[in-house]
Order: structure tokens, then C-alpha cells, then sequence
């Protein structure tokens, strides 16, 4: 996956979300609830393994991500960029003020390793 280097660069927190729903209209938050934060050692380490996820085709499921990383930078106003990923149909959608149209829509071999070592996190996070 493709995250804009300046974001990685800046991100000092990383808010992990379960998403609820979908947003109502694109470019808006993920709807739900804040399941962990992760900072230092812990926000490099994800920023690296999903910058490691490799890419895959498109898969049809219809888009249902289950959980979003919002990442901010070290005054926790603005969003640098928020991802929603699906484990079902291998799809990253990203937005923030960084993030080029280019890199939006993305797909992401959730069966790799990489994929299985992030639901891992994720799942871990979720009370």
C-alpha cells in the first residue's frame, strides 16, 4: 500500500477505529468507535506493515471495511489521513488533506502475511 511519505513522516498517533457503517458521503470519517490508540514505537511499526501490504486485484464484496486507522500529527487537530480497510474484498479506501486521488483506491493481498499480521492488530485492539 501506498501511504503519502510526508503523512508517515508526521503521524505521531494513530487512532484505530471499528467501523460501524459507512460514511455517509466519501471524503467523511468512518463511523465508530475508538478502539485503541497507538504512538511511538507502536504508530512506526503500523505505518510500516501496512506500507508493506502488497497489492492484489479487485475483489467484489461491496465494499464492508471493518476497521479504519486515522492518523494525526503532533497536534492531534487534523487528520493527516483516514484508511478504511476490507478484508473481504482486498480494498484500502484513503482520504485526508495529503492524500492524492491517485492513491484513494487501493487493493491489498489480505491473505499475505502482511494482511494477516494487520487483522491480527486490529482484532488484538478490539475489546
Amino acid at each position: 500500500m501506498q501511504i503519502p511519505a510526508e503523512s508517515v513522516a508526521a503521524t505521531s498517533l494513530i487512532e484505530v477505529v471499528r467501523i460501524s457503517a459507512l460514511p455517509v458521503r466519501r471524503g467523511t470519517p468512518y463511523p465508530g468507535r475508538t478502539v485503541a490508540h497507538w504512538a511511538g514505537d507502536e504508530a512506526v511499526e503500523a505505518l510500516a506493515l501496512i506500507g508493506s501490504l502488497p497489492g492484489s486485484s479487485q475483489h467484489r464484496c461491496g465494499f464492508s471495511p471493518g476497521w479504519s486507522i486515522r492518523a494525526y500529527d503532533d497536534s492531534l487537530d487534523l487528520v493527516l489521513f483516514e484508511a478504511a480497510f476490507c478484508f473481504s474484498c482486498n480494498e484500502i479506501r484513503m482520504h485526508g488533506a495529503a492524500v492524492p486521488p491517485e492513491l484513494a483506491t487501493q487493493f491489498f493481498d489480505a491473505d499475505s502475511p502482511q494482511g494477516e499480521a494487520l487483522l491480527a492488530l486490529f482484532r488484538a485492539a478490539t475489546p
